[in-house]
């Protein structure tokens, strides 16, 4: 019980931060658009991710750093042009929680943004991978049960953010609050862009 205790707690205070996949997450929470698919294929990848650590991969990742560069400027690439869309919308659009005549983006889109924004950050290695993983030895017998706590954690975070989230859907109401979060979700991409470039 010890082993998934520290697990989960770790897990959590890992990805608690608020990073580009938080904030699409929330955005998409506010929006209710498939949130249930997109909370689940986050957790899913961490799961699949934090399974790979406890189970030794992350030495695999230590023995090809071109693993981490291939991740590092694909994500860059990624959270930029993210960043300016997301500025270009604040700018030039007027949104409402729900603007009539725009179609929401399809399933298989959503999808698709979702684990770029999982895959694509380096970072999401080192926490689940590499240190989830290189931590999960301390337990010796009890690292499977410790990594279960980390994957129960990503459940419960992405879950609570996505439909914790329609709290705030009165406060979208207004365009000007979608132009403020478009601003904010803009600036995060940016900075974890450049700060993928110094990683």
């Amino acid at each position: 019980m010890h082993a998934f205790l520290s697990g989960f707690s770790l897990g959590i205070s890992l990805i608690l931060a608020i990073g580009a996949q938080n904030a699409f997450v929330l955005k998409q929470g506010i929006k209710k658009e498939h949130v249930f698919v997109i909370c689940f294929v986050c957790a899913l990848s961490d799961a699949i991710l934090i399974f790979a650590g406890v189970s030794g991969f992350g030495y695999l990742v230590e023995q090809f750093p071109s693993l981490q560069m291939f991740a590092k400027y694909g994500g860059f690439a990624f959270l930029f042009v993210y960043g300016l869309k997301s500025f270009y919308s604040a700018w030039s659009m007027s949104h409402e929680l729900k603007p009539e005549g725009i179609t929401p983006p399809t399933l298989f889109k959503t999808i698709l943004l979702t684990l770029a924004f999982t895959w694509l950050n380096p970072h999401v290695y080192l926490d689940t991978v590499i240190l989830l993983g290189s931590v999960s030895t301390k337990f010796g017998e009890g690292a499977p049960l410790f990594g279960l706590g980390a994957m129960t954690s990503s459940f419960v975070f992405f879950f609570s953010l996505g439909y914790g989230a329609r709290l705030l859907a009165p406060l979208f109401k207004k365009p000007l609050a979608w132009k403020i979060l478009d601003v904010l979700i803009g600036i995060v991409m940016l900075s974890l862009a450049w700060m993928l470039l110094a990683f």
